[in-house]
C-alpha cells in the first residue's frame, strides 16, 4: 500500500524539496526530507525508507557519494537521482554506481510519478517473490522463476500450493517459457523429492520408440532389443515423470497412457508381467489441448486425467515487467562465465529490449543476452549489440502470429507493442507507459513520431 511506503527526498534547494514533499504526499506516500547527502546517510542509519529521491549536486556530500554509502547500509533500497546536468555520461555513471533510475530537472511530474510507482512496486513484488521462493525451497534452478509481474506471482503461489500434493499437473505455455522449470519446482518441493525425477520429450520419438521408452521392453521384443530395458515409468518409481509435449503422442499411444493412469500399472513391450507403479505424472504442452480435442487430435478422457491441476506459463510479451530482471540475471551469469566485467544495459539497450516481442520467450532472451555479452566491449551492453541479435535470432518454434511479428521492422514492432499497450489500457498513457517499462515522456515522443509518419 502506498500509505505504508516512505520516501526520503534529498535536495539542498528548500523550495524544490518542499514542493516535492507536498506533491508526493498527495500521491499517498509518507515523505521525509534531508538538505544534504550527509544528512540522508544518517537518516538511513536510523530509519527504513522504501525509496530515496536524491539530487546529484549538493554542498557537502553529493548524491552519488551519498548513494554509494547508503547502499552499504541498505543494498536493496532504490535510489532515483535528480540532475539538472543531463547527459548520457551522468545517467550511465549513476546507474553504474547503483541508481534505480535518473530524472532531469525541471522534473516532469507524470514521469516522476511513474518512476516512483514502478520502483516501489518493484520492491514490493521482489519481497513477495522472495517469500514465495523461500516457500518453494532452493533445490531447483531459479533462473526461469525470476519475475515481478502479477502473472508470475500468481503462478508461483499455485506451484507452492500444488507441490506438496499428489495431484497430476498439466502445464501449458509457448516454447521457451520455462515449463520444464515449473515441473522441476513441483517435483523438488514435493514429498517425492528424494526419489527420481525422470523426463521425456514425446515429440522427439517415433511411436514405437516412445512406447519402449515409457514402458520398457523385453529382450527380443523387436529388432535390436538385445536385452531387457526398464521404461521411464519404472525408472521413476516412487518419484515423478515429466511428459513434455504430450500433445505430440499418437492416438494409439494416448490410449496406452490412459490405461496406465487408470490402472497404475505397466507391462513391458513384448512381455506379460504386470508391474504396479507409484509415479506422479506432470505433463506439458505448447498447444491448447482443448483445441486439439476439437480437432480430433487428442483424447478428451486423457485430457481430464492429466488436467487435475492446470498451470499456464505466460509468454514473455505478456509479462514485460519481468524482462529487465531476467535480462540482468542472464547478463550477470554470462558475464561471470565469460570472465567479462559487464554491469548492465544502457537505457537505450533496455528500451529496445522492452520494445521487442520475444516470440522465443525466455529461451530467446537468454540466447540474446549471451550473445550481447560476448559482443559487448564496454561496461554496459548498448543498443547496437541488442539490435544485431534481433535481426538474426528468429525462433523456429514460435507461433505463426509471432513469426509474422518477427518479419516486421524493429520500428513497426515497437509501434505495434505501444499501440497494443494503449489499447489494453483503454488509452491511459501513464498505465501504458508503466506496462511497457518506459517513461510517459518517451511514450508521448514516440506517439508524436508515429502521427508525423502517418
Amino acid at each position: 500500500m502506498k500509505a505504508e511506503q516512505t520516501i526520503l527526498v534529498v535536495d539542498d534547494d528548500l523550495p524544490h524539496r518542499t514542493m516535492l514533499k507536498k506533491l508526493m504526499g498527495g500521491w499517498g506516500y509518507k515523505v521525509s526530507d534531508a538538505n544534504d547527502g550527509s544528512v540522508a546517510i544518517e537518516k538511513v542509519k536510523q530509519k527504513f525508507f522504501d525509496l530515496i529521491l536524491m539530487d546529484i549536486r549538493m554542498l557537502n556530500v553529493s548524491g552519488i557519494e551519498a548513494m554509494q554509502q547508503i547502499k552499504t547500509i541498505n543494498p536493496g533500497i532504490p535510489v532515483i537521482i535528480m540532475t539538472a546536468y543531463a547527459s548520457v555520461e551522468t545517467a550511465v555513471s549513476a546507474l553504474k554506481k547503483g541508481a534505480y533510475d535518473y530524472l532531469t530537472k525541471p522534473l516532469d511530474f507524470d514521469e516522476l510519478k511513474i518512476t516512483i510507482d514502478r520502483a516501489t512496486e518493484h520492491n514490493r513484488l521482489k519481497k513477495e517473490n522472495e517469500y514465495l521462493k523461500n516457500r518453494l525451497g532452493e533445490q531447483f534452478d531459479r533462473q526461469n522463476l525470476i519475475g515481478q509481474s502479477k502473472e508470475m506471482a500468481k503462478l508461483l503461489e499455485t506451484v507452492a500450493q500444488v507441490s506438496p500434493t499428489e495431484a497430476t499437473v498439466l502445464i501449458s505455455g509457448e516454447s521457451g517459457t520455462g515449463k520444464e522449470m515449473i515441473a522441476n519446482a513441483i517435483h523438488f518441493n514435493s514429498e517425492r523429492k528424494e526419489a527420481p525425477f525422470v523426463k521425456i520429450n514425446c515429440a522427439a520419438l517415433t511411436e514405437t520408440l516412445l512406447e519402449s521408452e515409457l514402458f520398457g521392453h523385453e529382450k527380443g521384443a523387436f529388432t535390436g532389443a538385445e536385452r531387457r530395458r526398464e521404461g521411464k515409468f519404472i525408472q521413476a518409481q516412487g518419484g515423478s515423470l515429466f511428459l513434455d509435449e504430450v500433445s505430440e503422442m499418437s492416438k494409439a499411444m494416448q490410449v496406452k497412457l490412459l490405461r496406465v493412469l487408470q490402472e497404475r500399472e505397466v507391462t513391458r513391450v513384448g512381455g506379460a508381467e504386470v508391474i504396479k507403479i507409484d509415479v506422479r505424472l506432470i505433463a506439458a504442452s505448447n498447444k491448447d489441448l482443448k483445441e486439439e480435442i476439437q480437432k480430433g487430435n487428442f483424447r478428451e478422457d486423457l485430457f481430464y486425467r492429466l488436467n487435475v491441476v492446470f498451470l499456464h506459463v505466460p509468454p514473455l510479451r505478456q509479462r514485460k515487467e519481468d524482462i529487465p530482471l531476467l535480462a540482468q540475471h542472464f547478463l550477470e551469469s554470462f558475464a561471470a562465465r565469460n570472465k567479462k566485467e559487464i554491469r548492465g544495459f544502457t537505457p537505450r539497450a533496455m528500451e529496445k529490449i522492452l520494445a521487442y516481442a520475444w516470440p522465443g520467450n525466455i529461451r530467446e532472451l537468454m540466447n540474446a543476452v549471451e550473445r550481447a555479452v560476448v559482443l559487448s566491449r564496454s561496461d554496459f551492453v548498448d543498443a547496437e549489440e541488442i539490435s544485431l541479435i534481433m535481426e538474426d535470432n528468429i525462433s523456429s518454434d514460435a507461433p505463426e502470429e509471432s513469426k509474422e511479428e518477427q518479419n516486421m521492422s524493429l520500428e513497426d514492432m515497437e509501434k505495434k507493442s505501444i499501440l497494443d499497450a494503449l489499447n489494453t489500457c483503454g488509452g491511459n498513457k501513464s498505465e501504458a507507459a508503466r506496462r511497457l517499462g518506459i517513461t510517459r515522456k518517451t511514450l508521448r515522443s514516440k506517439l508524436q513520431k508515429y502521427q508525423a509518419g502517418d
